[in-house]
């Protein structure tokens, strides 16, 4: 077995899909669209007819392959449902941060909006750089459990966090969902909804929902 570290990871560049060209992203707000397990850039991007105009959308692909014959892209692994490694989401949140040093310049503020796996890496980017992103929407995602150094600080600032998610989504282990439960309260502005009836999915209420949210971001921006 080799001691060499393994490799960074790095998100692609002309993999992601904007809702809008260069010479239109300068002065606006950008909102980063982060897919679950499985899935690509595409999955989200198709939210953009239900998002507020005024941001610029980025949806952006996960660096990794789940294992053979899972389809999509992953942030990183997961062997079983119990099986999520608090340093693989630091490394694919940190990816992030990196991909967003070049891609978010030209924008007046940054949000991120992720499902599930993309949920729980756009978290811990926020607590990464919690003075990077104005607001983070957390669909059927969690918190990863362990502390960070950014967490005090973050509590302090109480950045706007949506989390919705429904009452039979069976995906996200129950563990997961009482630490989030627990831990978002005491460090962010936290706002969200249980859906009933709703699986590990995005239902037009949720939408709706995250449309309100994301005016009112808007509107205090202004």
């Amino acid at each position: 077995m080799s001691d060499e570290p393994a490799p960074a990871l790095a998100l692609a560049d002309d993999l992601a899909l904007w809702s809008a060209e260069p010479r239109d992203r300068a002065g606006r707000p950008l909102l980063v669209l982060l897919h679950g397990y499985g899935a690509d850039e595409r999955d989200l991007f198709g939210l953009v007819p239900h998002l507020p105009p005024d941001f610029v959308v980025a949806a952006v692909r996960a660096p990794l392959a789940p294992p053979w014959p899972s389809p999509g892209y992953s942030w990183y692994p997961i062997e079983g449902l119990e099986s999520r490694d608090p340093g693989a989401v630091t490394s694919a949140a940190t990816a992030l941060l990196r991909w967003l040093d070049a891609a978010a310049a030209p924008a007046t503020s940054v949000g991120l909006l992720g499902f599930s796996q993309g949920a729980a890496v756009g978290l811990q980017a926020l607590r990464l750089d919690h003075e990077r992103f104005a607001f983070a929407v957390n669909l059927s995602g969690y918190v990863t459990p362990g502390p960070l150094p950014g967490d005090a600080a973050l509590a302090a600032r109480r950045p706007p966090v949506f989390w919705g998610r429904g009452s039979r989504d069976d995906v996200i282990p129950p563990a997961l969902v009482q630490h989030t439960a627990q831990w978002l309260p005491d460090h962010v502005d936290l706002s969200g909804r249980l859906y009933p009836g709703l699986t590990h999915s995005v239902s037009e209420e949720e939408l709706r929902d995250v449309r309100v949210f994301l005016d009112k971001r808007l509107d205090q921006a202004t």
